[in-house]
């Protein structure tokens, strides 16, 4: 089942009330009081490193262990790492949140259908789409500012230039954000989003 939160709801999210546009209504599967937590948001590639997906994973966890919900898309890659990561802290962790472009009860990819029933278990699965909405490729953008709408910070493990990832940093950085990245290898293109936050912010 699914909860549908409104604005004048107790339960919505007041992190949210910063951005510039927050949805009027807000379906939430699993637990709703996560979406009141600290949020960190883990942003990176799909087609992500080896080396990038265990530096998800293990961030992820680690935030969670000292109590912030984990804040991502459900997507391949860093995504499904940095949720797997904050599952494995376990109940007394600060959770994860998954914020999906689909309708709540439409899981994209099929692929990550069993970590989705998790998180909507010991987490939360948030949409603002409509039930039945499917996956359609404008509606993943409009997401990301609620990614970074919910989270008090980013952190950007693997990012290439002009990619996804960067723009959720934008988003975040324009709320008043703190954005941090994981550096890598200068001669990964998955690093080079990730070198360019960090000139940014010198």
């Amino acid at each position: 089942s699914h909860l549908p939160l409104t604005l004048a709801d107790e339960a919505y999210p007041r992190s949210l009330l910063d951005i510039a546009d927050p949805p009027a209504l807000l379906y939430v599967k699993g637990r709703p009081a996560l979406l009141q937590r600290n949020g960190i948001a883990l942003v990176g590639a799909r087609s992500a490193t080896a080396q990038g997906m265990a530096n998800a994973e293990a961030f992820a966890r680690a935030l969670a262990e000292q109590g912030f919900a984990v804040v991502r898309g459900l997507a391949l890659g860093i995504d499904a790492a940095a949720h797997r990561g904050a599952l494995a802290a376990g109940p007394e962790g600060g959770g994860t949140v998954a914020v999906i472009g689909t309708g709540i009860d439409r899981i994209y990819p099929a692929r990550n259908a069993e970590l989705a029933r998790e998180i909507a278990t010991d987490g939360a699965v948030v949409s603002e789409f409509p039930l039945g909405t499917p996956p359609l490729q404008h509606n993943f953008p409009r997401r990301n500012r609620l990614i970074a709408g919910l989270a008090q910070g980013v952190l950007v493990v693997e990012a290439a230039v002009n990619s996804g990832s960067l723009i959720t940093a934008r988003l975040a950085t324009e709320s008043g954000r703190e954005v941090y990245a994981i550096p890598g290898s200068i001669h990964s293109p998955l690093s080079r989003g990730c070198h360019q936050i960090g000139r940014a912010h010198v």
